[in-house]
């Protein structure tokens, strides 16, 4: 595996892959109304999936700090960058504070269903669309599902994206379970 990021919080807590696919399925086409809809929706509803698997939200009131969300879908809703922007969840994952270990692997190969993969298109550091493993092909390279143009078991490297292009990078986190 990759490099490793190790969590602040030494207490163990538990990632059930199988509540994220789960709740990846019921919710790829749709939306949880105690969530707010963003018009680029991927990492919101990347962050919902986390959340479903016992990925625990932590950080205060600055947005800029930790992974966070506060409210039941209403106007009054609270959530920090990294819940909903793709960059800075890209971010939070790759800076080792996070309250479970996340690693950063080299191949998708390395990923299992729960696992996050960031996108960026351009090449040029800015990533801007996130992804949950939903599942595998039968060669084994990961399906993912995602919001913003909703997708259900999606080849990982969105090669059939409008966003896409050859300079596009990627980035690959597996959470410790």
């Amino acid at each position: 595996m990759g490099e490793r990021g190790f969590g602040m919080n030494l207490s163990r807590h538990t990632y059930d892959r199988e509540r994220v696919r789960q709740y990846a399925e019921r919710w790829w086409n749709d939306y949880h109304p105690k969530f707010k809809k963003f018009e680029v929706d991927c990492t919101n509803f990347v962050s919902q999936c986390l959340l479903a698997g016992g990925f625990p939200m932590q950080g205060g009131e600055r947005r800029d700090e930790g992974w966070w969300y506060r409210g039941n879908g209403g106007e009054d809703d609270n959530w920090s960058y990294s819940w909903a922007v793709a960059h800075s969840l890209h971010w939070y994952l790759a800076g080792g504070r996070t309250p479970i270990p996340v690693w950063e692997v080299q191949r998708p190969q390395e990923l299992a269903i729960g696992d996050v993969v960031c996108y960026d298109w351009s090449g040029g550091g800015k990533w801007e669309h996130t992804t949950i493993v939903t599942g595998h092909g039968a060669d084994g390279m990961p399906l993912v599902n995602a919001h913003t143009v909703n997708s259900r078991h999606r080849l990982w490297s969105y090669r059939d994206s409008h966003a896409w292009t050859p300079q596009s990078r990627y980035k690959f986190f597996h959470i410790d379970d």
